[in-house]
């Protein structure tokens, strides 16, 4: 299996494609990364040094990968923090190219741009682009709460409420939508949800919260979540997988307290999680802004 991932790089710590290629590359996945920032670290730690890449430095890389005929040989596209708002529409042109070569390739968006608590972090003009052009392109979407919550233009607060922001997701082109961090009044203190849509059901895993904040887990998250779809072509069973793995690895990184992810310590968890976690159904979708369950 081979996926371009499309991403930001830091030399120290794991977060964009310095987690996500390695946690695929250790699931049995070659990875062609192209890299949208060089930085030293990510932004958590206050400042850092090393700069966002120029659109067409990133577009002459991926011309390099498909002047060799690679795209016909790729299964999918992921794509994450874009840096410069010339970029998305690099990525867009790379996609068409993949779709172009190989129709059976999946694109995953992880739609980076901002949090609960930050809120938009990213350049002025990238989270309407990521909005409005890029995530409408993709096959597989990976938000956290906030993220979807800008996507669709609704407040998430209810089961209910999530069920009809998913709905409204779909209806505007993905095909799969995986919520990394899906809390609602309905989440219990002491547990994280994440939540798997196919468009048509929406399923739930439930682990329990660890007392850290984790820069990078979204990242892992969305790369093992497209390789395990990849394999399994099943919503609920790549969930559940993809929840075990980034579980085993958040639960080592907060036993040792360590402020990046311990993702090669606890590399193991990609592939034979300590802990397995069996996702339930949390709703069926019907229609855009419509739900029972």
């Amino acid at each position: 299996m081979n996926i371009l991932s499309i991403h930001s790089h830091v030399s120290y710590g794991h977060v964009g494609n310095s987690a996500a290629v390695f946690a695929m590359q250790r699931l049995g996945v070659e990875v062609w990364p192209v890299n949208t920032v060089e930085f030293s670290n990510h932004p958590g730690y206050g400042g850092f040094t090393g700069r966002v890449a120029e659109p067409a430095e990133v577009s002459s890389v991926l011309d390099g990968i498909a002047k060799l005929g690679a795209f016909t040989s790729c299964d999918g596209v992921l794509s994450g923090y874009l840096g410069a708002t010339g970029t998305a529409a690099v990525v867009l042109e790379a996609v068409a190219a993949v779709r172009k070569s190989n129709p059976r390739a999946l694109v995953c968006c992880d739609p980076v741009i901002g949090d609960a608590g930050p809120g938009l972090y990213v350049r002025a003009g990238l989270p309407e682009l990521m909005r409005d052009e890029v995530v409408p392109h993709a096959d597989i979407v990976t938000p956290n709460l906030f993220e979807l919550e800008y996507l669709t233009g609704a407040k998430i607060a209810s089961r209910g409420d999530l069920l009809a922001a998913l709905a409204a997701l779909h209806s505007r082109g993905p095909k799969i939508i995986l919520v990394t961090c899906a809390m609602t009044n309905a989440t219990p203190s002491g547990a994280i949800d994440l939540v798997a849509s196919d468009g048509w059901v929406a399923h739930l895993v439930r682990t329990p919260r660890l007392n850290l904040e984790f820069n990078g887990a979204g990242d892992a998250l969305a790369a093992i979540f497209i390789v395990h779809y990849l394999r399994m072509r099943s919503v609920p069973g790549a969930l559940e997988a993809s929840a075990a793995s980034i579980f085993g690895i958040l639960k080592r990184t907060a036993e040792a307290g360590s402020r990046e992810l311990l993702l090669i310590e606890a590399q193991d968890e990609l592939v034979r999680a300590s802990e397995r976690f069996t996702s339930k159904v949390l709703g069926t979708l019907k229609q855009r802004g419509e739900h029972v369950g």
